[in-house]
């Protein structure tokens, strides 16, 4: 095999948790919108969330992290009381 047709190996990760380098946010077109009034703390938006932006304090949940949640939906999917909408726009 010639140099010109050398496969070189993808998807190394040299640095573990470079991911919070870059701030992804950006690439939303709609933001979970989270109802305080009607949340119980259940915790399951948390443990769904393929980001992990949604922050505990205190084991409880916190606003969304913005500049990494890409808005994928998931957590107003999984949100058993509906307390998590999702709206256009950043």
């Amino acid at each position: 095999m010639t140099k010109k047709n050398k496969i070189l190996p993808g998807g190394i990760i040299d640095k573990p948790g470079s991911s919070k380098d870059y701030k992804t946010g950006s690439w939303r077109s709609q933001r979970p919108v989270w109802d305080k009034t009607k949340c119980i703390q259940c915790l399951v938006c948390v443990n769904y969330c393929p980001e992990n932006c949604i922050p505990l304090k205190e084991d409880k949940r916190v606003e969304t992290d913005f500049d990494y949640c890409k808005g994928c939906g998931i957590c107003a999917q999984v949100c058993p009381v509906k307390a998590i909408i999702m709206k256009e726009g950043k």
